[in-house]
């Protein structure tokens, strides 16, 4: 089992957006190893999770996941296909959490007019409370580094945000449309400006979904957008 010191060791180890999205960890406590293959970054506080994020073979996973995915409130997440696999290897039962979504692409996108980054974050929260309450991403929270919006006139009616980017890939959350608005395409555009600038800032964007959540899922798909079950596992009771 090898100790990867570097984001730049997590990049040349796996080519999996998620694990090289977690590296960021290393800069704030975290670690990563590599294992016949297989790579796991420990993060101790990413999307208010403790997450232990896993990528590559079965095998070498359930290897990494014995020796460092035991630990009070520790989150181990990767794909829902290599989770199911690795459960079967485990000496000890892990059960898998909700199922939610990861998705991510890389190239370009064209910028459009009608979304900017925000001066202030002052009407954000507003709109959150109404649209979206449930957000993870929110005005001033640790790792997020700064909104987008679209108005009409002064009001702020659509919304997202960069957040817990690393060095490669961007990273998008807090999207959010005012209710009397919806159906107009604002979600698209706000969604579309802050796509493309992370693209053009990082290479690489990704954002999670509830699976329940079609109509996100559908406009990111438009996008560009690719989606993959992922999961967490749980030590069982």
């Amino acid at each position: 089992m090898r100790r990867l010191r570097t984001t730049a060791d997590v990049r040349d180890a796996s080519d999996d957006t998620l694990v090289r999205w977690a590296a960021q960890a290393l800069s704030s406590g975290g670690a990563a190893w590599e294992h016949r293959g297989a790579v796991a970054v420990h993060a101790p506080c990413l999307t208010r999770r403790r997450r232990l994020v896993l990528s590559g073979p079965a095998e070498g996973v359930a290897s990494l996941l014995a020796a460092h995915g035991r630990g009070v409130e520790l989150r181990p997440l990767l794909s829902r296909e290599l989770a199911l696999e690795v459960a079967d290897l485990m000496p000890t039962p892990w059960v898998e959490d909700k199922p939610f979504g990861w998705m991510d692409r890389s190239g370009t996108l064209d910028l459009p007019d009608e979304a900017c980054w925000l001066s202030t974050t002052d009407d954000v929260e507003p709109l959150l409370r109404e649209a979206n309450p449930d957000s993870w991403a929110w005005p001033g929270e640790k790792g997020v580094r700064r909104w987008a919006g679209v108005h009409e006139g002064d009001r702020l009616v659509a919304t997202a945000a960069e957040a817990w980017s690393s060095a490669d890939v961007g990273f998008m959350m807090g999207v959010a449309v005012h209710p009397s608005h919806k159906g107009r395409g604002l979600g698209r555009r706000v969604c579309q400006f802050v796509a493309s600038s992370l693209l053009n800032l990082y290479g690489t964007c990704a954002l999670f979904v509830e699976n329940y959540n079609a109509p996100a899922i559908a406009l990111y798909r438009k996008l560009g957008f690719a989606h993959r079950d992922v999961t967490t596992l749980l030590p069982a009771v």
